[in-house]
């Protein structure tokens, strides 16, 4: 992911996503370039409108909502079984006073 990010900064500050630039911006991040990979992104990114491909990735990204809707259900869920949990220990600790009331 990071030779993406590195690629989207480069054309956020307005230059030429090429090799050299993407390895220095790599390094500079402290990232071990990996040549390979410079080249597969350079290549993948050859006639791509990166404005275009963000915009449409900004469109898409509403589709993802429902699934912050179950990680809200989750959330419930785990906040539901801490209460019970909760409840069982209050109960068990009741129990254990009356031992020695």
């Amino acid at each position: 992911m990071e030779y993406i990010y590195a690629a989207m900064l480069i054309h956020k500050a307005g230059k030429k996503v090429d090799e050299a630039t993407l390895k220095k911006v790599l390094e500079a991040a402290g990232v071990t370039v990996d040549d390979a990979k410079v080249k597969v992104v350079i290549a993948s990114l050859d006639g791509v409108d990166i404005d275009e491909a963000i915009k449409n990735a900004a469109v898409a990204a509403p589709a993802a909502a429902p699934a912050s809707e179950t990680a809200e259900k989750t959330e419930a869920k785990k906040e539901e079984k801490k209460e019970d949990t909760k409840k069982a220990e209050e109960s068990s600790a009741a129990g254990l006073s009356s031992l020695f009331g």
